[in-house]
């Protein structure tokens, strides 16, 4: 919770310098907000909408920005490229945001990001750590360390403290994050010495994972690198 109210302190005050421009007439300063509150990381979305409201109210108790109040318009992008892109544009044309705290994931940002830097509107999420999010332009940030590092640490982890020489890689192919996770931490297991001697995709929304884990049980690797969501961690673990 701590986390994301700093992060949406840190957005403000990324945008301050420009909304004197963009809203000296407005009463109110509204920054908009987007995450999963439902569909398959809603504890994600919703974590960070409270910590938005938090930080809003704190903000707002201390006087504000700019001498006037911020307001906070959320958005629920479902976990779903196409309604990211569907409320970033609400966001910015309708509800006429300085910018925009989101979102939680990769593929959700990728969707929202292109929107942002076309309209000039900043934006920053929390946690989307694929690398091609701030690669979309000048306006877009991120708060989080990115999926090279990650996937490196992993490898280094498996590979230096595990002792593992084989490893395996299961992951979302549809879901930039997690298969661009699975590809850092191989070639970076590889380049170490070891072995990835499965890499298996599942389809988005799988919950019957046993052809992917029956190949993986067959390479016998040492590790298994699941680069998942929590739900379907549990379902692979289990």
């Amino acid at each position: 919770m701590k986390k994301n109210l700093f992060l949406f302190a840190l957005a403000v005050l990324t945008v301050s310098l420009v909304l004197a421009g963009c809203q000296q007439q407005a009463t109110e300063i509204k920054i908009g907000g987007v995450g999963p509150v439902s569909g398959e990381a809603a504890t994600f979305g919703q974590s960070t909408k409270e910590g938005c409201e938090l930080a809003v109210e704190e903000w707002n108790k201390a006087g504000g920005l700019l001498g006037k109040q911020i307001k906070l318009i959320y958005q629920d992008d479902k976990g779903d490229p196409t309604e990211a892109a569907t409320v970033w544009t609400k966001l910015i044309s309708q509800d006429k945001v300085a910018a925009i705290v989101g979102t939680v994931m990769s593929k959700c940002s990728l969707a929202g990001a292109p929107i942002s830097q076309a309209n000039k509107v900043p934006m920053i999420s929390p946690t989307s750590t694929n690398p091609k999010v701030t690669e979309v332009g000048d306006y877009i940030f991120r708060a989080c360390f990115i999926d090279p590092f990650q996937g490196t640490v992993g490898a280094k982890f498996a590979y230096e403290n595990l002792n593992a020489r084989k490893a395996a890689c299961i992951f979302d192919v549809g879901n930039d994050y997690t298969k661009g996770l699975s590809e850092f931490f191989r070639d970076k297991f590889n380049a170490l010495g070891g072995e990835v001697v499965a890499f298996e995709a599942h389809a988005t929304g799988a919950t019957d994972f046993k052809a992917q884990l029956t190949k993986i049980i067959a390479a016998k690797p040492d590790v298994i690198y699941i680069s998942d969501y929590y739900n379907d961690v549990a379902l692979i673990a289990k």
